[in-house]
């Protein structure tokens, strides 16, 4: 499923759980649960242990049911509005034309020994729907039109769209090759120009970043324009973010927020974050902790409902400034030939390389795509050789199920006993897993306890997350929200996203710790930056190495907009290089300003010392000095930047923006010589400086002559220094005279006697530079 897909997906899905989270954000003082890791809210809490084990796994069934519900609606809600609006009956249909125009329709009627419940196009060529007003056609052939000419050519005409659109997506969905993905959106294409809404969405999307279609920021624009007069949620979101980043038309950060907001009531998830961001940070709008909660948490609802027992999406964030100036710094990607001497080694045998290239491949990242059939053979050699974490993520694969690997909780039982035999934490959580839910074997919460602290006391995430719920929940354990917040603390160290999502509940409602908005706040950010739509800091990455900066900017703006920090200095890097044709020169810089100090915000150092810069040499701003004196000892007393250090260190030297003042100077340059061990030669020069400079300065202020005249020699150095001065002079001219005189006793050699030296080349070292 491609990138776009899985975003529609996930925005579509809001739209029939968007009543359900929205009452979860509104009541703070309401009870939890949590279920499979994650907490949900409830109107009250059971006073009884029992009542609650009783309850745990029927709510628990209810939910998965209900997920399974919403998900095979969203799979089949494939028609757009019009055809919809189109199908739509009213409870009498009064039939057009035939032999009985404006009788109503009779349900069911009988036609060619088969009843019919609704209007048919069966026994016509040209498809148009008609019924019977009796209930046999064949006995009283008395039958109308259900539709009228132009509303029968209209849905033919959403049909053929759809049939489109549907071919597209199973070639889009069903290659991997960029050339199948290019023929796709041909198809996509034609859909979208006989005004199929999907259609144009997944179109209007792939001209504004791009993707397997030229870029076109105007074609994409008069797309989204049109979705948005059709009230797509999506459309509305994109034409927000246009106006946001001044793509395509006039900046405006009024418009930008309308139209983020009609895409956020619409369910879009993308434009609840980015107004969620708009909230914490202040952007366009008052700051407000709880509005941004509410957004932040109803996407975070989301995003924890689709985590799985093998984990999240992985993210990865490379930073390119970072990549530019520290060449030789490992930026998370794996090199191809280091990924062919892994597979070498695996296919040799090497189990710790199987095992390591299973885990990459069952989560993806790190410049590999996910593959679950590839993530399977490998622990299956793994597994074979008797290693115990290849046998582990077999049974969290059998486990979960996909459609590589079959689901199966009795094989996935047989495998988590075996790695949990050998002590395998993964195993361990895996078995308690089975006990906690009855997954092949009966409920038994003592057994499940047992089984994830074995696991959690070895730091295995899954088991501090699961020991967290059942301590959140009383299940098996007296209830413990202290106990609860350690566990899930410790899981959040690991990086476990469920965790975070706990935590963030936790300190949203106050359980177990004293309520804190800007606590829940962050912590929600990053269950929501874990969302499928974090891939696309790896497509943008791509883009920017594959020479495409254009669109590589573009991805990283959008991102920007949802608040990703990290999208913000690379959006800020490309503009600030003016590698991106698509934004004017002249406004290249304010732009780049403009998400430096977003960046900045977040705390990120480099983009702290790129706004003192900016400031510094009046790029997309006035010069102003003191601005930047600001931002250097920001960076500085935050995050203890040598850089920063070393500028300050120069603007007291040179008194730009404070004071003029070299003893100040000379310990902000110790200070960055402390702080980086790169800093200690561009240090030692300007400390060479700063003392030829003292050095004149203090010349300068003294009268040398006033300083000789206090000087009494005789006190100094005796009554009789004269004689002294005068003995050592001889004592060097003698010396001297008695050199000169022995060089000039040396007696030449006649020209005859003398050997032939070969002329030697002077040393390495000693030759003249070329």
């Amino acid at each position: 499923m491609s990138l776009l897909d899985e975003e529609g997906n996930q925005d579509e899905s809001l739209e029939s759980k968007t009543l359900s989270a929205e009452d979860q954000v509104k009541d703070h003082s309401t009870g939890t649960r949590v279920v499979a890791g994650q907490i949900f809210l409830e109107s009250g809490k059971s006073d009884s242990q029992s009542e609650n084990e009783e309850n745990f796994h029927s709510r628990e069934e209810e939910r998965e049911n209900s997920l399974e519900e919403l998900n095979s609606l969203e799979m089949s809600n494939l028609l757009n509005k019009d055809l919809e609006e189109a199908e739509i009956q009213s409870p009498v249909l009064t039939a057009i034309g035939g032999t009985a125009d404006g009788e109503p329709c009779h349900f069911p009627f009988l036609f060619m020994e088969k009843e019919y419940a609704e209007c048919t196009a069966d026994g016509r060529e040209d498809g148009r729907l008609w019924c019977a007003t009796t209930y046999d056609y064949k006995k009283d052939q008395k039958w109308g039109f259900c539709e009228s000419e132009e509303q029968s050519n209209k849905r033919r005409q959403m049909q053929e769209a759809e049939d489109v659109y549907q071919i597209g997506m199973k070639i889009l969905n069903e290659s991997s090759k960029k050339a199948q993905k290019k023929v796709a959106y041909q198809y996509l294409l034609k859909a979208a120009d006989m005004n199929h809404t999907k259609a144009m969405e997944k179109v209007s999307y792939a001209l504004l970043f791009g993707d397997y279609l030229k870029q076109n920021i105007q074609s994409s624009k008069e797309l989204f324009e049109k979705l948005t007069e059709e009230g797509s949620p999506k459309g509305q979101m994109a034409l927000g973010f246009l106006y946001a980043s001044g793509l395509g038309v006039n900046s405006s950060q009024a418009k930008a927020l309308v139209y983020y907001t009609f895409g956020a009531l619409g369910g879009n998830l993308i434009a609840h974050m980015i107004l969620g961001y708009r909230y914490w940070a202040g952007i366009g709008v008052l700051q407000s902790c709880e509005s941004a909660l509410t957004h932040y948490r109803l996407v975070a609802n989301h995003v924890a409902s689709d985590i799985s027992l093998t984990g999240g999406t992985v993210v990865q964030r490379i930073r390119l400034a970072d990549e530019v100036e520290n060449p030789g710094m490992a930026s998370g990607m794996l090199e191809e030939d280091l990924i062919q001497y892994y597979q070498f080694l695996a296919e040799k045998g090497d189990v710790q390389a199987q095992v390591g290239l299973g885990q990459l491949h069952l989560h993806g990242g790190r410049g590999v795509e996910q593959n679950h059939q590839r993530a399977f053979e490998y622990f299956n050699q793994a597994a074979n050789a008797g290693n115990s974490h290849a046998m582990a993520f077999l049974g969290k694969m059998y486990s979960e199920g996909s459609d590589v690997v079959p689901q199966s909780n009795e094989t996935a039982l047989q495998y988590f006993k075996k790695a949990a035999d050998m002590g395998n934490p993964v195993g361990q959580s895996g078995l308690g897993m089975a006990y906690l839910y009855g997954r092949g074997v009966p409920v038994n919460y003592e057994l499940a306890l047992k089984y994830f602290q074995k696991a959690a006391e070895q730091g295995w995430v899954d088991g501090q997350l699961q020991l967290g719920s059942m301590y959140y929940n009383g299940i098996g354990v007296k209830k413990d929200y202290k106990q609860a917040l350690k566990y899930f603390n410790l899981a959040s160290q690991g990086g476990h996203i469920l965790a975070f999502y706990n935590l963030a509940q936790m300190h949203a409602t106050g359980t177990g710790v004293m309520r804190s908005c800007h606590t829940a706040v962050e912590l929600f950010k990053n269950v929501c930056e874990r969302g499928r739509w974090s891939e696309r800091l790896m497509t943008a990455y791509n883009s920017y190495k594959d020479g495409d900066s254009n669109s590589a900017v573009v991805q990283y703006l959008l991102l920007a907009e949802q608040g990703y920090e990290v999208a913000q200095s690379n959006a800020a890097f490309i503009l600030d290089q003016k590698e991106a044709s698509i934004v004017g020169e002249n406004e290249t810089y304010p732009r780049a300003l403009l998400h430096w100090n977003r960046a900045a915000s977040q705390g990120y150092t480099v983009a702290r010392i790129k706004l003192g810069d900016y400031h510094f040499y009046g790029f997309g701003t006035d010069v102003d000095y003191e601005t930047a004196f600001i931002h250097y000892r920001l960076a500085s007393e935050q995050q203890h930047s040598a850089q920063a250090m070393f500028n300050l260190g120069y603007m007291h030297e040179k008194g730009l923006g404070i004071k003029q003042d070299i003893h100040l100077a000379k310990r902000f340059y110790d200070m960055a010589a402390e702080a980086s061990p790169d800093a200690q030669v561009p240090v030692f020069l300007a400390l060479c400086k700063l003392g030829v400079i003292y050095s004149l300065q203090y010349i300068r202020e003294i009268n040398i002559r006033e300083v000789f005249s206090h000087i009494d020699m005789d006190q100094l150095l005796g009554p009789e220094w004269d004689l002294y001065l005068m003995t050592i002079i001889a004592l060097l001219l003698g010396t001297i005279i008695a050199y000169r005189q022995r060089q000039h006793q040396a007696i030449p050699r006649p020209a005859g006697l003398r050997p032939a030296v070969p002329q030697q080349e002077p040393p390495p070292e000693h030759q003249p530079p070329q």
